[in-house]
């Protein structure tokens, strides 16, 4: 079993450290703020030996020069993608892995918010991390990607074990249970949820990580297929790339 230790920095932002206490090795997921970084290495007394980039975007990777420098750490990241990560030791792409404290990490790229996209899965321990594709009851903005390709992203996450914990990089939960229950009004669960969401960020309390079962039952992202989802949209015969479609074009406008 390995320590996790997520940091918040920035305005929604959050990183995680990852640390095996058999060989004293400790991985970072993402590295957008090298201050907030080395401050969650002082709290935890752990030694950085890998950085994890998601995808290119500042809030991920301001931080990765200084961080990589201070600790020679090996950095490895998205092989494919409109604009390179500078600092790679290692590039990866889907269907590959690399090797963690003996475990194996699985390169899933999941083109859709950039092109570079790229997710990390331990099956070991049961754990992804998502980056900007999948968030709690939410999922990225296409900046760089398309519908179908997202749609497509989201069916590799969705075909992971039910009980995979998932650590994504942002603190949306509130925002985006307030739009899944505008397309999914007559979900319980989803009722549920989203009142333990708001106790939850009352309290100052993170609402990540999750985890894929609760995100099948509860994001709208995942449930294209779903018979409620597609009568409140009228789209009761439309496909499920084309109701995900509807679905991120009214999170996008709401």
């Amino acid at each position: 079993m390995l320590d996790i230790h997520q940091f918040s920095y920035g305005n929604d932002n959050y990183g995680v450290l990852l640390h095996c206490r058999n060989s004293g090795e400790t991985a970072m997921v993402d590295a957008g703020d090298a201050e907030a970084g080395e401050q969650a290495l002082a709290r935890t007394g752990w030694s950085l030996s890998q950085i994890w980039i998601t995808h290119h975007h500042g809030d991920h990777t301001a931080g990765l020069i200084a961080l990589k420098a201070a600790h020679n750490a090996q950095v490895i990241g998205p092989a494919t993608g409109k604009s390179q990560v500078t600092g790679l030791d290692q590039q990866v792409g889907d269907g590959e892995h690399f090797t963690f404290a003996s475990r194996e990490v699985r390169v899933l790229t999941t083109p859709g918010h950039t092109l570079d996209m790229t997710n990390f899965y331990l099956p070991s321990e049961k754990l992804v991390f998502t980056g900007d594709t999948l968030f709690a009851m939410g999922c990225g903005r296409l900046f760089e990607g398309d519908a179908p390709m997202m749609w497509a992203s989201l069916n590799k996450l969705m075909a992971l074990p039910d009980d995979t914990t998932i650590y994504c990089s942002h603190e949306y939960t509130a925002a985006n249970a307030t739009f899944a229950l505008s397309v999914d009004p007559k979900n319980q669960m989803l009722v549920d949820r989203a009142q333990q969401v708001t106790a939850l960020r009352a309290a100052g309390e993170p609402t990540v990580p999750t985890i894929m079962s609760l995100e099948r039952a509860t994001n709208p992202f995942l449930r294209a297929n779903d018979p409620g989802i597609r009568s409140h949209l009228n789209m009761p015969d439309d496909t499920d790339a084309a109701v995900f479609a509807e679905i991120r074009r009214r999170k996008d406008n709401f």
